[in-house]
């Protein structure tokens, strides 16, 4: 056996029903006075009720997140910052808001505040990303891992049936391809598995009944996990097609790692027996790429990329950009190899694990 792990340095409170007064308390215990709270427009009710619960420490409400962060989104929020003399900041709703508030602790090094209330896995992570001119581009920093994260499972019971089963299957992403990173460890194998169990697990109650304190909980439990695995691990494959097709075509960030994952989990799942064996394990089946494809359709998630808007003419160039690019991948990428995974997923037609696959 042989590897490292490093913890990361993130509060994480978990409180049903007193998201307000945990965010009150958690300012207070960071020494802060002036708070910029941050949220895109759909969470923008929730960050007032937020701003209002934090009275005299609140410096401000800012609600422009945007999808995939553009630059001059952050560019103004890090101004809003500034003007407005704050000393940290709160994002409260999903990737859009936290990501947000990671380009602004990114520049300013204000610490990070967030309260999640979707299941994309944002929070656990000192992963930025940010685009400009038709591309996104990502890095880790400590600066941008959140200080505190405030769980609670009824800032989601809200969230559309649709929105919960793409982001909870984005946060199975996380965990499935640090199941096969370089720099995976038995811990976060762990964490991995049971990140997938939970969140699988989880989102058919959701779909059943929306409103189930439960299940929400269930669901950010398996948030948590596979965040913490996205946070200390380095993403192939999959993660970096998502990027490329969000980045530079523009589709939606949940929907598009939800239609991805089966077929890039088939493209390296000949080279990862051990993952496939514990991804097995978590969704109780033996063909674990096909059963996150059935899952996620019969919750009535999109399957494919056309549907999403992508055309038959970007595939090439998706590839292409792709193959381009180092990282991690237990199989090697190469144009060819990357443009069979996007054909797939842009038909829509259920994976398939090729039966064997050796290093040229």
């Amino acid at each position: 056996m042989n590897f490292s792990y490093e913890a990361q340095p993130t509060r994480v409170v978990f409180r049903p029903g007193a998201s307000v007064t945990a965010t009150v308390g958690e300012a207070e215990r960071l020494g802060l006075r002036r708070v910029l709270v941050l949220s895109g427009a759909r969470g923008a009710d929730t960050a007032k009720a937020v701003a209002d619960s934090l009275g005299d420490l609140c410096a401000g409400l800012h609600t422009e997140a945007r999808m995939h962060v553009p630059a001059e989104v952050a560019d103004r929020a890090v101004e809003v910052a500034r003007e407005a003399g704050a000393d940290g900041c709160v994002a409260v709703g999903g990737g859009s808001a936290i990501g947000l508030g990671k380009a602004i602790a990114l520049r300013t090094g204000l610490p990070l505040i967030a309260v999640p209330s979707t299941y994309s896995g944002s929070e656990m992570t000192p992963v930025w990303g940010l685009t400009e001119h038709g591309a996104k581009r990502t890095g880790r920093d400590p600066s941008v891992l959140p200080r505190s994260v405030v769980y609670d499972p009824e800032l989601t019971l809200s969230l559309p049936v649709p929105l919960s089963v793409t982001s909870g299957v984005n946060a199975v992403a996380h965990a499935v391809e640090a199941l096969y990173a370089p720099d995976t460890s038995p811990l976060i194998a762990l964490l991995a598995e049971e990140g997938v169990r939970a969140m699988t697990s989880a989102l058919p109650r959701i779909a059943a009944e929306p409103s189930d304190p439960q299940a929400r909980g269930r669901a950010l439990y398996g948030a948590w996990l596979c965040g913490s695995c996205l946070g200390a691990t380095t993403m192939g494959l999959h993660h970096k097609l998502c990027h490329v097709l969000g980045g530079t075509f523009g589709l939606p960030h949940a929907e598009t790692h939800t239609v991805v994952l089966p077929y890039a989990l088939a493209f390296n799942a000949p080279a990862v027996p051990g993952a496939i064996g514990a991804l097995d394990r978590a969704l109780d089946t033996d063909d674990a790429p096909h059963a996150l494809w059935t899952l996620a359709g019969d919750l009535g998630a999109p399957r494919s990329l056309a549907g999403l808007g992508l055309t038959e003419a970007d595939l090439p160039v998706a590839a292409e950009l792709v193959a381009q690019q180092a990282y991690a991948n237990p199989r090697p990428v190469t144009t060819e190899g990357a443009l069979t995974v996007l054909e797939a997923a842009y038909e829509g037609r259920a994976p398939r694990v090729a039966a064997s696959w050796s290093t040229p």
